[in-house]
């Protein structure tokens, strides 16, 4: 049993290598050069190894790592019993064969720590703007640098950019005022290794998500590097992926194409598993988007993948206790999804329908046989009832999907979410329509509009808004609503946590809509996750 499988997959406009690995305590160094031989081998007829940084394409991978913890992160220990577990960790890093890999947040050292008890974790991080310095050909340059000299050692073995995860510290005068009491400022921090070695960029995490230990730097990081594989990257961490900045501001720039993204994130179903919102993300800026995970799924921590706007090779496993490899061959220049304006060709009826509500005209189940109803639009007649439930900590407002085809309509705040549905057949399901426009304030605060189709956990009203990954119920659907910002998520999971591409998105009569038909699978999750920044 070799632990891995290779297989050439066919994507819309080309063909990609993916290679996957599970077993964490296995050498990935042996595993990787025989899987990038293969991804070589597969472009053979093209075009020659020797053209390869000429290629239309990069190889690129993503390792979610199940982590060695410490047993009692609250615990005082030495730099020597610090260096020890952290280097069990990076044994497991050892990588060679692809052009970039990303690992993921908390790989290296863990969490749960304090601010006292993390403080022999952490290496000393000279600013990569003020001293060039590459630590594998000067590892006495600076002192506590050991884990920064072992991951560009792997850099320069691999002959690869190396993204990973650590937490730094950077002494302080008492004359600085922002600066803490213990003399330093501790981070959350990303590096960027060249395949030389040398140490690129770091990015210092924002957004921090309940961690004690670190600061929020006083400045945002906005960090971009440069490639010589695949032009300019992005780069920034977890619960930045939320807020405005750095993440969106980034994207801003048009150059840059691709995002690195370490990331230790638990998931939330319906909306916020981690392959949602890095899909999600891909999509709206029309980005690859790299995102590597840690993997506990005691914790609720898995979902790492490599996203491109219109294909995602992702992992998401609560059962396997061991870590995920994916390696795939990615365009340099992502191509992103069509909207309404490019559309051409003869209408279908159902997006004639859709036309036709976003125009005003009333809606009626006998349009399918070309019998309309008279009148001025009725929006409430015979609807089924309104309710509220619970949905990722919020108070949405939802209305029952009922019947093999319909058009529903439910209001909260200003956002008016709509559903043109069809059904083949029907299922002993219960879905729900919802719409939430306020402020979210659990495990964070931010401001979001969303409209969700969503599978309930059971029959009853009040199941609606639970965790649930299995469904059967197959949808062709219009979702559209009045959303009063621009910067909208898209969301399509199927049963098994299976990632599914929207076949339109786009602006229409002053509404975002996602259009889909032909699920692989019974739908879990269709959604549009709008954040409105300006409000948090």
């Amino acid at each position: 049993d070799s632990g891995f499988s290779c297989f050439l997959l066919a994507p819309l406009r080309s063909r990609l290598m993916v290679c996957i690995m599970s077993g964490a305590s296995r050498q990935l160094a042996l595993f990787l050069c025989g899987c990038c031989v293969a991804a070589l081998g597969v472009q053979a007829e093209e075009r020659r190894p020797a053209e390869r940084h000429q290629a239309a394409q990069y190889v690129a991978a993503v390792y979610e790592h199940r982590s060695i913890l410490s047993p009692n992160p609250l615990a005082l220990t030495s730099r020597e019993q610090a260096l020890e577990l952290m280097n069990q960790n990076l044994d497991i890093y050892e990588e060679q064969g692809v052009q970039i890999i990303v690992f993921p947040e908390d790989g290296i050292h863990g969490f749960n720590f304090t601010r006292t008890s993390i403080y022999p974790f952490l290496d000393f991080m000279p600013s990569p703007h003020l001293v060039r310095w590459n630590p594998c050909l000067e590892p006495h340059r600076f002192n506590d640098t050991e884990v920064l000299q072992r991951l560009s050692c792997m850099a320069v073995k691999g002959e690869m950019f190396l993204v990973a995860n650590l937490g730094t510290k950077q002494p302080c005068h008492s004359s600085d005022p922002g600066c803490p009491n213990d003399g330093r400022y501790q981070y959350n921090t990303n590096v960027v290794f060249s395949s030389n070695g040398t140490l690129v960029d770091s990015y210092r995490k924002q957004n921090l998500y309940f961690e004690a230990a670190f600061n929020t730097p006083l400045e945002v990081d906005r960090i971009t590097f440069d490639t010589p594989f695949a032009g300019k990257f992005g780069i920034f961490t977890c619960f930045d992926i939320l807020f405005f900045d750095p993440a969106v501001r980034l994207l801003i720039d048009s150059e840059v194409k691709h995002v690195v993204y370490p990331t230790a994130w638990m998931n939330q179903l319906p909306l916020l598993a981690a392959i949602q919102i890095q899909r999600g993300f891909a999509i709206t800026f029309g980005v690859n988007f790299l995102a590597a995970n840690i993997h506990h799924p005691s914790l609720g921590m898995t979902g790492s993948g490599i996203h491109a706007p219109l294909k995602s090779f992702w992992h998401h496993d609560m059962e396997s206790p061991e870590g995920h490899l994916i390696i795939a061959q990615v365009a340099k220049n992502p191509q992103g999804l069509i909207g309404t304006g490019n559309a051409t060709g003869k209408m279908d009826p159902s997006h004639s329908k859709f036309f036709k509500i976003l125009a005003g005209e009333p809606y009626s189940e006998k349009d399918a046989q070309d019998v309309h109803c008279d009148g001025a639009p009725k929006w409430n007649t015979n609807a089924p009832p309104t309710f509220n439930s619970e949905m990722m900590y919020d108070n949405f407002t939802l209305v029952p999907v009922w019947g093999k085809e319909g058009y529903l309509r439910v209001c909260a705040n200003g956002l008016c979410c709509h559903l043109l549905y069809q059904r083949p057949t029907l299922s002993k399901e219960l879905y729900a329509l919802g719409v939430f426009d306020g402020l979210h304030t659990v495990h964070g605060t931010y401001y979001v509009q969303v409209c969700a189709l969503v599978k309930c956990g059971g029959l009853g009203f009040e199941t609606c808004g639970q965790e649930v990954t299995e469904a059967a119920g197959i949808f062709e659907f219009h979702l559209w609503g009045n959303f009063s910002t621009s910067y909208i998520f898209p969301m399509l999971l199927t049963s098994g946590m299976t990632l599914e591409t929207p076949d339109q998105l786009g602006w229409e009569n002053d509404h975002y809509f996602l259009r889909k038909s032909g699920l692989s699978s019974g739908l879990v999750t269709a959604a549009l996750y709008g954040r409105l920044y300006e409000k948090d």
